[in-house]
């Protein structure tokens, strides 16, 4: 089942007018920026085959985003980087990815629409749903925007740091990536608090220990990004 207009268009009743999809991308890699989108889409939009991006093939993921620019009323792009996930923890930099691509939106919605989390601070109205990626069409154009541009700036990371094989596992702690952290320890970009690679940081400086600020364990599978309108 794709995602529907039904959030949309009961809020449309209720009487708003511009209502943005928010959601993110890279909140379970051991490495990169958490990335966040934000998505306003023109009323009863309809885009054939959108859905949660993780449900896609890079290709239709692809082909969805183009389609996605060329619809959209207004697209923001918000990030935050390794170094701010250890420093606040990864739902917190989430939050913080989210404000940004809110503040990068050209257009200032009146409800907000978020994947599972809410987001402190914008004095507009919001709601968190669960599963919204595979729910609301807003927050599903939200997921493609972040989940393309995310792994576009992994493969330029691939590029600095070619012995991680970023391009191909994006940062996820996939065991191939597991193994060449194994090998060649944590990149600059490796998210320092998180089990796998705080660990070998152990090891290597057993005097210090990276804090860990409510971060994940690894799963087998976040510079602002401006986004052309074109």
């Amino acid at each position: 089942m794709e995602p529907t207009d039904q959030f949309e268009s009961e809020l449309r009743r209720r009487g708003f007018r511009c209502i943005a999809g928010f959601d993110e991308a890279g909140r379970g890699p051991l490495a990169g920026p958490v990335v966040a989108a934000a998505v306003v889409l023109p009323f009863r939009c309809s885009i054939p085959g959108l859905n949660d991006s993780k449900l896609l093939t890079r290709g239709v993921r692809e082909a969805l985003f183009r389609v996605i620019l060329r619809k959209a009323v207004a697209v923001g792009i918000g990030r935050a980087t390794a170094a701010e996930i250890d420093a606040v923890n990864i739902l917190e930099a989430t939050r913080l990815a989210m404000r940004r691509a809110l503040n990068d939106c050209r257009v200032h919605p009146d409800f907000l629409l978020v994947d599972a989390v809410s987001i402190p601070g914008p004095r507009f109205p919001q709601r968190a749903i669960i599963m919204g990626d595979q729910l609301s069409v807003s927050i599903a154009a939200a997921s493609v925007i972040a989940k393309v541009l995310r792994d576009e700036e992994m493969a330029r990371v691939h590029e600095h740091y070619p012995q991680y094989d970023f391009s191909t596992h994006k940062g996820y702690g996939t065991p191939e990536h597991l193994r060449l952290l194994e090998k060649y320890g944590p990149s600059p970009i490796h998210r320092r608090s998180f089990d796998p690679v705080a660990k070998i940081l152990q090891r290597e400086c057993p005097l210090e220990t990276p804090a860990r600020s409510g971060a994940p364990k690894a799963s087998p599978q976040g510079r602002q990004s401006k986004v052309s309108m074109r």
